[in-house]
C-alpha cells in the first residue's frame, strides 16, 4: 500500500487551515445562527447591540453568495498570476463559502486557489531536490575545459 506524504507534496498546510476554518464556519452556522443563539429580531428596542451587529455581519457575508464570489475572484486571479496570497484568500473564503451557503462559486474559486497553493509548494520542493551535484552541472558548459 502506498503512503501519501502530505507535507512533501505541499498539501498539509492548506488542508489543516481549511479543516480549521470549516470547523469554525460550521460552528457559526449550526452552533450560533441555526441554533437560535443569536437574537431573531434585532428591530426590538431591547435587542443586544453587539449580538445583532455580529449576526448582521455574518448574514451579510453570505447574502447573495458574497463569500463565494470573493473566493472565485481571488481563485481566478491567483491562478492567472500565480499569487500565493490571493490563493490563500481564495482557498479560505472558498472553504467558508462551502459551509455558509455560497457553494456554487466558492467551490470553483477554492479549487483554483488550491491548485496554485499545491503547485507553488511542489515547485519549491523540486528546486530543493535538484541541488544534487555541482552548481554548474545544469548550465551545460562542460565543453570549455
Amino acid at each position: 500500500m502506498m503512503r501519501i506524504n502530505l507535507p512533501k507534496h505541499g498539501v498539509a498546510a492548506p488542508l489543516l487551515a481549511g479543516l480549521l476554518l470549516a470547523a469554525i464556519a460550521l460552528w457559526f452556522r449550526h452552533g450560533l445562527l441555526e441554533a437560535g443563539v443569536l437574537p431573531r429580531d434585532c428591530t426590538l428596542a431591547d435587542a443586544p447591540v453587539l449580538a445583532c451587529a455580529f449576526k448582521d455581519a455574518l448574514v451579510q457575508s453570505f447574502l447573495h453568495q458574497r463569500l463565494g464570489w470573493v473566493s472565485l475572484a481571488a481563485g481566478v486571479l491567483a491562478f492567472v498570476f500565480g499569487c500565493r496570497r490571493l490563493a490563500w484568500v481564495g482557498w479560505l473564503t472558498g472553504v467558508a463559502g462551502l459551509v455558509l451557503y455560497s457553494y456554487d462559486p466558492a467551490a470553483v474559486g477554492g479549487l483554483l486557489a488550491l491548485l496554485v497553493l499545491v503547485a507553488a509548494d511542489e515547485k519549491r520542493g523540486q528546486g530543493e531536490r535538484e541541488t544534487d551535484g555541482e552548481p554548474g552541472d545544469r548550465l551545460r558548459v562542460g565543453g570549455l575545459r
